[in-house]
């Protein structure tokens, strides 16, 4: 890798409601397509900032961070994304950013290929981070 390429990290909150549906999130920019909270992150962050960071800008609440399940590269986007498994207090009330449209509990089951992975190995995890490429 040269210098100059782009390389991109990113932390992302596996989030469920009681049902045991992940919680989602609408993007309002590009194919505005439904992803998990979070997102890239900014120079100096740690993957723990990023992660509180992003969720209070997109969710307006605190998440409560759990651990780290696993760490995935997506090649359409020379990424790695960061996946932890988190919590909303009870008492935290969604309140959407301009990013995003709106937000919605979906059953996993529903979920692409590469989201049912991510969320899985989440849930079931052993306290072995994971990794995988896409």
């Amino acid at each position: 890798m040269a210098f100059d390429d782009k390389f991109r990290l990113s932390s992302h909150a596996v989030i469920l409601n009681p049902e045991g549906q992940v919680l989602l999130l609408k993007a309002d920019y590009g194919a505005k397509s439904w992803g998990l909270p979070g997102g890239a992150l900014e120079p100096g962050e740690t993957i723990h900032e990023a992660l509180i960071r992003e969720c209070r800008e997109e969710l307006g609440a605190e998440v409560l961070i759990n651990y780290l399940s696993g760490v995935y590269f997506h090649s359409a986007y020379n990424s790695q994304a960061f996946i932890f498994r988190c919590a909303l207090p009870s008492s935290s009330e969604i309140i959407l950013s301009h990013e995003h449209t709106e937000f919605r509990y979906a059953n996993i089951a529903d979920l692409s290929g590469i989201q049912q992975q991510r969320i899985s190995d989440c849930l079931n995890y052993s306290g072995v981070v994971v990794s995988a490429k896409f």
